[in-house]
């Protein structure tokens, strides 16, 4: 009879992810009717847009599987989304749809084979992923004088020679919610042209921009960018699952490999949920409306809880964009607070881990 020592040694002992284990313990310590602060899953305080929800009721009855890469329409809503933002010529044919963005990069990973470099501080699943698979996975560490950022400079010192490299780029950064200018943006893009590296560009917060400026390195590097983001923090459906990746052209045998894998395992995406998420990536009124309120109260919030903090004696820089701080929805030191007043204002709205 086999035993737990049959387990696949790169699982073995392995827990459940950090931020998922940490927000378990609290629902259950909540259950029990303890006050709890929560400092470890993120999760949009904000409902998912009328609109959105709408769509999702009037295609519940949607029940036949959609192809592995994704619905059609919701493909080309998703490329013309970040098209026009970044200013790019992107087609349907370029996006994936995944049942989140995490799985998409586990699949990255795995058909890739390639050092992995992830700049520090990072989410807690880049280099689990990594450690799974059994591929080589370095951290470069950044400092607080460098705003946690990856410098071009630091990358060019970290990537020598033409080994094969994926670049895991996080910003806005979680946990620390600073992002690059466009001055950075395209001194990396240097590097990483030079260097032949492919870039996994993680913008799952980029639409939380405080001021709405986020731009995506694609626009400096589109032969060797991609594009991942998804519904969870932008459009406050975490628990909805859907996942994108926008590949350029020039990694289009990197996408194929990916949906082949997909057609092995998930297969694919809840059918109501792409055909929901169209309304959601066409944009219109009611969706710029909802980013801009997010934005404000996000801005207000990050800005008060980086303030206290600081006063306090914990060095924190101001956030760009997020919350740089997972509990920030909870630190409310009064009625007062622009957190409490902001909230107060907002329709179902509740206080919650930041995204």
């Amino acid at each position: 009879m086999m035993t737990m020592e049959n387990i696949n040694a790169n699982v073995a002992g392995r827990g459940k992810s950090p931020t998922l284990g940490t927000n378990e313990l609290s629902a259950a310590l909540e259950a029990e009717g303890r006050e709890v602060y929560r400092f470890g899953f993120g999760e949009s305080p904000f409902p998912v847009p009328d609109v959105v929800v709408e769509a999702l009721r009037q295609n519940a009855h949607q029940k036949s599987y959609l192809p592995v890469q994704g619905l059609p329409e919701l493909r080309e809503a998703v490329a013309q989304f970040h098209g026009r933002r970044e200013g790019l010529g992107l087609t349907g044919e370029q996006v994936m749809i995944g049942p989140g963005s995490k799985e998409l990069m586990f699949l990255l990973q795995l058909c890739l084979d390639a050092e992995v470099l992830v700049p520090t501080p990072c989410w807690v699943s880049y280099v689990p992923h990594g450690e799974i698979l059994g591929r080589p996975v370095r951290l470069i560490h950044t400092t607080s004088d460098e705003r946690w950022l990856l410098s071009a400079e630091r990358l060019a010192e970290e990537a020598p020679d033409a080994t094969p490299r994926l670049l895991i780029l996080n910003y806005p950064g979680n946990p620390q919610g600073t992002t690059y200018s466009e001055e950075e943006l395209q001194a990396l893009a240097d590097v990483v042209r030079e260097k032949n590296i492919i870039v996994m560009s993680d913008e799952i917060y980029g639409e939380l921009h405080h001021d709405g400026g986020h731009q995506s390195l694609a626009r400096y590097y589109p032969e060797g960018t991609i594009i991942s983001s998804g519904l969870s923090k932008w459009c406050g459906a975490g628990g909805w699952r859907l996942g994108t990746f926008v590949f350029p052209e020039e990694l289009s045998w990197l996408r194929e490999a990916m949906c082949s894998v997909a057609s092995e395992t998930y297969s694919t995406v809840s059918a109501p949920i792409q055909y929901a998420a169209v309304s959601a990536y066409s944009g219109g009124e009611e969706i710029e409306s909802y980013l801009s309120t997010s934005r404000r109260i996000i801005k207000a919030t990050g800005n008060w809880a980086a303030h206290r903090l600081n006063e306090a004696g914990v060095a924190v820089h101001r956030p760009e964009a997020r919350c740089s701080v997972k509990n920030c929805w909870r630190i409310q030191a009064s009625s007062s607070s622009p957190v409490k007043r902001s909230l107060g204002r907002r329709r179902n709205s509740r206080p919650a881990s930041p995204m």
